[in-house]
C-alpha cells in the first residue's frame, strides 16, 4: 500500500507546532510562524495552474474542449483534470484565510501538510476551548481545514475533537450539515462567507460534551457491547454468527486502551475503543490511518460508532 502522506526527497510534507501530533508524523516548527512560513515548512509553497490539454488527432494535436489539466508548479505534476469553470484556490490564499480565521477565533495554527501526492492540502488549528470529563478525561477541539486540488471536491472546514489521553480523533460529524462548511471551486474563494457559515467552534464542542457525558453515564452489558462491535466490524464469514477479528480486538481494547479508567464500563468507553482502533491499529501505518481517519472509510466508521453508541445508551 502506497503512503498517503506526500514524501519529497525522503521528507514528509508536514510540519507541526507544539507537541507531537497524534499521528506522529512531520517536523516540529516554532509556534509563532506566519502563514507563509508554516506553508513553506510543510513544503506547500507551490501554486497550481489550469493548462490546455491535447490529444493526437488524424491531422496532429487536437485541443480537448471544456477540460483542462491542473498542474503543480514546482514539478509540473498533473494533479487532476478539471472543468474550465472550476477555479483553483492557491495554497497561499488558503493559508492566509486559515491564519486570519485562527486570529479571529482564538485558535493557534498547529499542523499542516499534504496527502495524496499534493491533491489534498490541509491544516489543523488548536482551539483554545476544551473540556474535561470524568475527573481527568480531557478533550481538545481542533479546526481541520482542507484545500483539495481535485475536481469535484470543495474547500472544507470542520471541527475535530481529539481525546488527549490517547490522541484519538473523535467523530467528525455531530450533525452532518452543521459542523463543517464546503465551498464550491466554481466561484472565487470568499473567506468571509466561510466565517459566516461556520459559526462558533465552542457551540459544537458543547454539543459534543453533552453527548460524551450522556454516554459516560450509561453502562453497557457484555452481550450488548459485543453486539455493538459486531455491527461496526461485521464478520465476513458466510456463517454470519462468527465474531470478526476486529470486533474481538475492540472488545479487548475496552480494558487495554489508554484512558480505560475514565467512565469504565460505559458506552463512552465502548465508543473510544472504536476510535482507538481506527486511529492507531487499523491500516498498515500512521499515514494511511491519518488519511482514512479524516477523509476515508474510518471517518464514516467513527460517525456510525457514535450514532450506534447513543442508540445503545438510550436503550440502557
Amino acid at each position: 500500500m502506497s503512503h498517503e502522506i506526500e514524501i519529497v526527497n525522503g521528507v514528509a510534507q508536514m510540519a507541526y507546532a507544539g507537541e507531537v501530533p497524534w499521528h506522529g508524523l512531520g517536523k516540529q516548527v516554532p509556534s509563532d510562524l506566519t502563514p507563509n512560513q508554516m506553508m513553506k515548512a510543510a513544503g506547500l509553497d507551490w501554486t497550481v495552474s489550469k493548462e490546455d490539454m491535447f490529444i493526437n488527432g488524424p491531422e496532429g494535436p487536437e485541443k480537448v474542449e471544456e477540460k483542462q489539466a491542473l498542474v503543480r508548479s514546482w514539478d509540473r505534476k498533473q494533479l487532476d483534470v478539471v472543468g474550465k469553470g472550476w477555479e483553483p484556490v492557491q495554497n497561499e490564499t488558503a493559508f492566509e484565510f486559515f491564519y486570519d480565521y485562527c486570529m479571529n477565533g482564538n485558535m493557534d495554527m498547529h499542523t499542516a501538510g499534504s496527502l495524496k501526492g499534493g491533491q489534498i492540502v490541509w491544516a489543523l488549528a488548536k482551539v483554545k476551548d476544551g473540556f474535561t470529563l470524568f475527573n481527568g478525561d480531557e478533550v481538545e477541539s481542533y479546526l481541520l481545514f482542507t484545500n483539495p486540488h481535485r475536481f469535484g471536491q470543495s474547500i472544507d472546514v470542520r471541527f475535530t475533537p481529539i481525546r488527549t489521553v490517547c490522541k484519538n480523533t473523535l467523530a467528525l460529524a455531530l450533525r452532518k450539515s452543521e459542523n463543517y462548511v464546503k465551498l464550491n471551486h466554481k466561484k472565487v474563494f470568499n473567506a468571509e462567507e466561510v466565517k459566516e457559515t461556520l459559526g462558533i467552534a465552542h457551540v459544537r464542542l458543547t454539543e459534543y460534551k453533552e453527548i460524551a457525558e450522556f454516554l459516560g453515564s450509561k453502562s453497557y452489558k457484555k452481550d450488548l457491547v459485543q453486539e455493538y462491535f459486531g455491527h461496526l466490524f461485521p464478520a465476513m464469514s458466510s456463517k454470519g454468527k462468527e465474531e470478526s477479528r476486529n470486533a474481538k480486538r475492540a472488545f479487548e481494547l475496552l480494558e487495554e486502551q489508554p484512558g480505560a479508567q475514565y467512565a469504565e464500563g460505559s458506552w463512552w468507553q465502548a465508543f473510544n475503543a472504536v476510535t482507538y482502533m481506527t486511529d492507531h491499529e487499523l491500516g498498515r501505518n500512521a499515514d494511511t490511518r491519518l488519511q482514512s481517519a479524516w477523509f476515508g472509510a474510518n471517518k464514516g466508521l467513527k460517525i456510525k460508532a457514535l450514532e450506534k453508541a447513543v442508540e445503545y445508551a438510550e436503550a440502557a
